[in-house]
């Protein structure tokens, strides 16, 4: 019992990152209905300026904030100069950008910083979170820190007046043009939130994982099977489709021995396949109708 409940822990732990991933996924999903393939390697680079913010010795309560405001800048500047102009082109058009965005900014991160791991330290110390107990100061933080991103981003889409308009943009855009919502720059928004939120998963996966340009590309998954899990058109379910495949993904590799370490990457392509078999549209998502 004591092996299984530690594995809850684990999972629910490494699950409050797949969660904050998960929820940039369906940011921009909702924004413009395809998944960045790129998003993975945003949160990196942010990481990577964090950790040179560190190395120029600003304390962590600085670079945190700074680093989401920095990551909000560059993914409302990405939708506006690379997507804005390719609204209206092919579905392809967009998934070749964003498998050029993932090359170039695995290669910038790798060029300026080389592929060599580097150690990030934890905005929370080390050690159990106290005595005895089975879990960690940072594991503890990083379940804090997706919790206030979720209570903070609910209180933004229920109570202002802009949240309003990017869930009447996303849900409709042509019946939110007429009563005078600029869709476009609810879309660049939507770029902006999902790239900060993007920066604090890659800030707080460092600790655990180590800094290196290839870190978020199993995270990503991850990421993805806990969006299409929870539903792609809702953010809490994307949170708890996180915290579900975190959970998951531990106790199947520590009570399946075929699994093991080292396969469990493939149940995150389990769950994804299953879940849209089963119910395409996640478990809290909605199913769209199209009138035609």
């Amino acid at each position: 019992m004591e092996l299984f409940l530690q594995q809850v822990v684990a999972g629910v732990a490494t699950g409050a990152i797949y969660a904050c991933v998960a929820l940039a996924v369906v940011m921009i999903y909702q924004a413009i209905h395809h998944l960045n393939f790129a998003q993975g390697e945003m949160a990196m680079f942010s990481t990577y300026i964090a950790w040179q913010l560190l190395q120029w010795g600003l304390p962590y309560f600085v670079v945190f904030p700074l680093v989401i405001l920095i990551s909000f800048v560059g993914g409302f500047a990405i939708e506006r100069i690379v997507f804005k102009p390719i609204e209206n082109a092919p579905v392809l058009s967009h998934i070749v950008i964003f498998i050029a965005l993932f090359a170039i900014f695995n290669s910038f991160a790798g060029f300026i910083w080389d592929f060599t791991i580097k150690a990030v330290p934890s905005p929370f110390g080390d050690g159990p979170l106290w005595e005895g107990a089975m879990i960690g100061k940072h594991q503890a933080g990083m379940i804090g820190v997706t919790l206030v991103v979720l209570l903070l981003l609910w209180s933004f889409f229920t109570f202002t007046r802009v949240g309003l308009a990017m869930r009447a943009a996303a849900a409709n855009p042509e019946s939110a043009r007429l009563v005078g919502i600029r869709v476009s720059m609810m879309t660049a928004l939507g770029w902006g939130m999902a790239s900060a939120i993007g920066a604090v998963a890659g800030m707080l996966i460092a600790p655990v994982v180590f800094l290196e340009p290839n870190m978020m590309l199993s995270i990503l998954l991850y990421g993805f099977a806990g969006a299409v899990l929870g539903g792609l058109t809702s953010p809490l379910g994307a949170v708890i489709g996180g915290f579900i495949v975190g959970v998951v993904e531990n106790l199947a590799g520590t009570y399946i021995p075929v699994i093991g370490g080292e396969l469990k990457l493939p149940i995150a392509l389990f769950l994804i396949v299953a879940v849209l078999l089963v119910k395409p549209a996640g478990l809290l998502g909605r199913r769209v109708v199209q009138r035609v």
